[in-house]
């Protein structure tokens, strides 16, 4: 007989057992050792096994019939088939002239597919690798509407509308005078504005807890960096209300006259007034006759 010792676990902590076994209690525990690992040894082997069978098998298509069979994927509307078929072409045939049109039409099945991630990553790619390139205005617009797609409510973080408003101005400043360049002027405007909105949900938010330091720094940041934005009337009459709740009249009567020179007519105007001038401009004027109005004062 030999001492054998294992492992007991309880609920506090392992002890080591030690226990006498017979021969024959022997003899088990060594078929019991060298039956497990022939036992993982053929499991191994059956998956080894299965996976091998279950490869596909590669099949190297003209790169023509490959591009033709992306493009239909994509004139169809199947715009993930089209980006995988697209990267097929570039993957059998990467130094084809055709390897190079798959880059672009890849990155943009991913743009139509709403993957804009993998839009902005392989524009890049392309980009760098083919800067000469005679698309390669449309790669930079592109990648720009990948970002500009994305941009979400003001609510949210506007790190997409940044890259956004940056990738549009390198449109403009790399190629002025290109189609590409007139719509991304336009969609910097709305780019801006709605960055503008941004800085005005946080500053309205600050004004309504009466941090009104705070509401301040940001009602100026939309005036100074965002003066073409729509928001610019409803920032300064912001602050007329700020600089009236801190007391500081002198300053809210001129922000609100600068209010009323550039955007006479707003409502934003009128507000102001009546907070700065302590008087309603909304109220019309008396038009009774004299007697009627000295009837009224003496009586």
């Amino acid at each position: 007989m030999r001492r054998l010792f294992y492992v007991r676990s309880t609920f506090s902590r392992p002890q080591m057992v030690y226990k006498w076994l017979s021969k024959s209690e022997e003899r088990k525990m060594r078929q019991i050792r060298f039956s497990v690992p022939v036992a993982m040894l053929l499991a191994v082997l059956l998956v080894g096994a299965c996976s091998s069978s279950e490869e596909e098998v590669y099949v190297e298509g003209k790169v023509e019939d490959l591009y033709n069979t992306a493009v239909n994927s994509l004139e169809a509307g199947d715009y993930k088939d089209a980006a995988t078929q697209f990267d097929e072409v570039e993957r059998q045939h990467p130094y084809s002239l055709w390897a190079t049109k798959a880059q672009l039409m890849a990155a943009f099945s991913n743009y139509r597919a709403n993957q804009y991630d993998e839009a902005v990553i392989g524009l890049n790619r392309f980009i760098r690798l083919h800067p000469g390139n005679r698309d390669i205005e449309y790669a930079y617009y592109l990648r720009a509407l990948s970002y500009y797609e994305r941009i979400s409510d003001v609510a949210r973080d506007q790190l997409i509308t940044e890259q956004a408003l940056h990738s549009l101005r390198e449109v403009i400043r790399r190629f002025p005078d290109s189609k590409y360049s007139r719509d991304a002027k336009l969609k910097i405007d709305l780019t801006r504005d709605h960055l503008a909105g941004k800085q005005m949900e946080i500053g309205r938010f600050y004004l309504r807890r009466d941090h009104y330091l705070a509401a301040i720094n940001r009602f100026r940041k939309v005036i100074e960096e965002y003066q073409t934005t729509t928001h610019v009337p409803e920032a300064l009459h912001r602050l007329v209300e700020a600089y009236t709740a801190l007391g500081v009249m002198e300053e809210a009567r001129k922000v609100a006259s600068v209010l009323g020179y550039n955007y006479p007519g707003s409502e934003w105007y009128l507000d102001s007034y009546a907070l700065a001038a302590g008087s309603d401009l909304r109220k019309k004027p008396d038009e009774r006759g004299f007697f009627a109005r000295t009837w009224d004062w003496l009586f």
